[in-house]
């Protein structure tokens, strides 16, 4: 069988004209249910009930139920039948601008190959969670649609920007308002000329990266194989589910926010003890104002209403030895969390909470003065390139070690199954 390209343009389902204000919805695994029922209230067109179907049955229902996804597959229906969504008649690819503040990032909608996410081209950082992949290969099989887009990024290619700048320059197929201000734009790219660039370009490259959506990812090589075996002898290899729903951007486009921890207690130790601790392997210092981190090496401390700057004074490892263990993450766990605090496994202590960066400094300082949390880290953002040097040395993240902001949004593209 022919070797499929990289990336591949789509029959994708979008809005309708007119319609894709009322259908945008946050991502699925950013909201609860009780948030997305209050989010989606006079709103029936929003996606979240397709993504969050449970909001549309009783409280209190079980997730990951199958009345939950039958549901979602009902109202996608209903959308695709009264023409709020539409299928696009040919494959197309998608350009994608996700504008917050100042922040603007321009990237391509594409169906993403099962077999390149398979043989590790589009590489990954992070394990997954068997109930959380389950979770994607039921809605997307009940669907029959990829709902939700994984977030890839790429390194930057002339030939593909070409393409991008010069189609931005025509009317947008529309421009939304999502979440938190974020603006989202979308124009369709159906020339074939343009297509054919874009497929090229992308063969040329030795690799992608996942940047975020690894559920989504490892569920949609769930669903091909699923298909494969219920399709038998009709299994072609062009079918749409041989590629999966991603929004790619160029590196240099996109930006990491710091992923902060909170822990709930010190270990048996008083604060004074615990930063008579901390000064065995890092200077500390405390600070008037909040104690951001400006640099590598640098964490804030909160701790008894006062913020520290901590900055080791032991050697650390370097990107070169060892690209997971050089990042601020693992060293902050294993100078702090698990040597001084006593937790080992962020996955699965109860004593330790992770806050994205996107609610500031202030949040930590929420957490702790509630007297929930005893004190806070705040970490210098993980960079993109420490990203690419962990997968491509096909090693994996700590948890919760980058969150991306824009977030994409739900909705403005699927990819059907078939």
């Amino acid at each position: 069988m022919k070797k499929l390209p990289l990336f591949n343009p789509i029959y994708g389902i979008r809005p309708a004209k007119g319609m894709a204000q009322e259908v945008i919805a946050p991502p699925y695994d950013v909201l609860d249910s009780g948030e997305a029922r209050e989010l989606a209230k006079g709103r029936p067109l929003s996606f979240l009930h397709v993504s969050k179907a449970e909001i549309d049955l009783p409280e209190g229902t079980d997730v990951y139920s199958e009345a939950v996804y039958r549901k979602a597959a009902g109202n996608f229906e209903k959308m695709l039948a009264e023409g709020v969504l539409v299928r696009e008649t040919r494959p197309c690819f998608y350009i994608y601008r996700l504008k917050m503040g100042a922040h603007v990032q321009t990237g391509l909608v594409v169906g993403a190959c099962v077999d390149d996410y398979d043989a590790n081209r589009i590489r990954k950082h992070e394990f997954t969670r068997p109930v959380k992949e389950d979770d994607r290969v039921n809605q997307i099989k009940f669907v029959k649609a990829q709902t939700g887009p994984g977030l890839i990024a790429y390194k930057q290619i002339p030939e593909v920007d070409a393409v991008i700048k010069n189609k931005v320059r025509e009317i947008p197929e529309f421009s939304v308002e999502g979440l938190g201000g974020v603006i989202h734009t979308l124009w369709v790219l159906d020339n074939e000329s343009d297509i054919r660039t874009i497929v090229d370009a992308f063969e040329k490259q030795t690799a992608v990266y996942i940047a975020d959506g690894h559920h989504r990812s490892a569920a949609a090589s769930r669903i091909k194989k699923y298909m494969m075996e219920s399709r038998g002898a009709a299994h072609t290899g062009a079918e749409p589910y041989n590629y999966y729903l991603a929004a790619a951007f160029p590196v240099e486009e996109m930006k990491i926010w710091d992923y902060n921890r909170v822990v709930k207690d010190l270990n048996g130790m008083t604060p004074a003890a615990f930063l008579a601790r901390l000064g065995e392997s890092f200077g500390v210092r405390e600070v008037s104002g909040r104690a951001k981190p400006a640099a590598r090496r640098e964490f804030g401390l909160y701790l008894a209403g006062k913020w520290y700057m901590l900055k080791p004074s032991v050697p650390t490892p370097s990107r070169t030895d060892d690209p997971v263990a050089a990042l601020d993450v693992s060293v902050l766990s294993d100078l702090v969390l698990d040597k001084l605090l006593g937790i080992a496994d962020l996955r699965k202590s109860d004593r330790i909470d992770f806050v994205g960066g996107i609610r500031g400094l202030g949040e930590l300082e929420k957490r702790v003065n509630s007297g929930e949390m005893k004190a806070a880290f705040a970490l210098y953002p993980t960079s993109l390139e420490e990203l690419i040097a962990v997968a491509d040395d096909n090693r994996v993240m700590p948890p919760k070690s980058t969150w991306f902001e824009p977030k994409l949004a739900d909705g403005l593209v699927s990819n059907p199954l078939l």
